[in-house]
């Protein structure tokens, strides 16, 4: 499967296959964001497709990431299972918590779970 444009709750969002190449830094996260230039608002990256590195967060990469999301004025949506991240990480858990509560980075567990937050 490939990434592509599917419209959830009106919202034109590029969903990332899971399949796809692994975004370990700021410049897979750029390709990433060229993609959306076809008019997606909102990136859905599942979690297989973030390096671990992105999940331990003295590592930088999630900050990293996700500030390149913010620059370019994308919401970005971690889609898929992360209690394994979680459970070992109290910064990563009000992490998850504190974004969860914005309107920018969200971190959820399927695209029904995205669709029911967008409208």
């Amino acid at each position: 499967m490939a990434d592509e444009i599917v419209e959830l709750a009106g919202v034109p969002v590029l969903v990332c296959a899971a399949d796809g190449p692994t975004i370990a830094g700021e410049q897979d996260a750029l390709d990433v964001i060229g993609q959306t230039f076809a008019g997606a608002e909102i990136v859905a990256i599942p979690v297989a497709r973030l390096d671990e590195r992105f999940f331990a967060l003295r590592s930088g990469l999630a900050g990293s990431i996700m500030q390149k999301f913010v620059n370019y004025r994308l919401r970005l949506v971690v889609v898929g299972d992360i209690t394994g991240h979680t459970a070992g990480s109290t910064a990563l858990r009000d992490l998850v918590v504190e974004s969860n509560r914005g309107n920018q980075v969200w971190f959820v567990d399927d695209l029904d779970t995205l669709a029911a937050r967008l409208t």
